[in-house]
């Protein structure tokens, strides 16, 4: 579990073909591998990725199909910058939200502009999340908690404060940029729990109907 407060970014050193996965090494640039061990998580861009192997500066992962069929994994380059966090400790603070690092599907910058310092990204969604994405809600992009301030039928606008900018990847995005989205966990599961309710409430109904069905037909009502 992480909380999308991103902690260093690193760069990809390498990706290399393992049958049909690809093992990526990243440069843990200022992330401190000190207490990181061999089968802990990352969050990379967003991504959970589980470290097969370390060094005090680098760490390696393997990517399996589904990883880069949902991800922008799938057009990643070596040199190319990430944006890193360690799996959440019992004693972290909370800065951002829940982020599961299971990515829901891509995104693209489509648009870039400044209001002020900040800098103000439009960001198009694939169809099958528009749902789970609120005004004023959380959304990862990337692996960055952040805060949803607009809407339109299929992108969503996104304000980025300067030390948010600096201290992540945020700072290359342009209009084409490819991005990784997680909706917020919680949406997902108020949706489960409506359609089990909806699902238990159309059940009562038929046998309702069947009861009374059936008393009638046997001269009973």
């Amino acid at each position: 579990m992480f909380t999308g407060i991103i902690e260093a970014t690193g760069t990809i050193r390498a990706l290399t073909p393992k049958g049909e996965d690809i093992r990526i090494e990243i440069d843990s640039g200022l992330l401190d591998m000190s207490d990181v061990q061999p089968g802990d998580s990352i969050a990379t861009n967003g991504v959970c990725l589980t470290v097969v192997h370390k060094t005090a500066n680098s760490y390696q992962a393997d990517l399996s199909l589904e990883t880069l069929n949902k991800s922008g994994f799938a057009r990643a380059q070596a040199g190319d910058q990430v944006n890193l966090e360690k799996a959440m400790l019992p004693t972290t603070r909370f800065g951002g939200h829940i982020v599961s690092g299971h990515v829901d599907g891509v995104g693209e910058v489509i648009e870039r502009s400044h209001a002020g310092r900040a800098i103000e990204l439009w960001i198009k969604m694939p169809k099958d999340i528009t749902r789970y994405v609120a005004e004023k809600g959380s959304v990862t992009v990337d692996g960055i908690s952040l805060t949803v301030n607009e809407i339109r039928k299929d992108s969503f606008r996104l304000t980025i404060i300067p030390h948010t900018a600096s201290e992540t990847t945020i700072q290359s995005f342009v209009p084409g940029s490819v991005v990784n989205l997680e909706v917020d966990i919680m949406a997902r599961y108020l949706e489960r729990l409506i359609e089990s309710k909806n699902h238990e409430a159309e059940e009562s109904v038929q046998a309702s109907s069947v009861t009374l069905e059936f008393l009638q037909q046997n001269g009973f009502a």
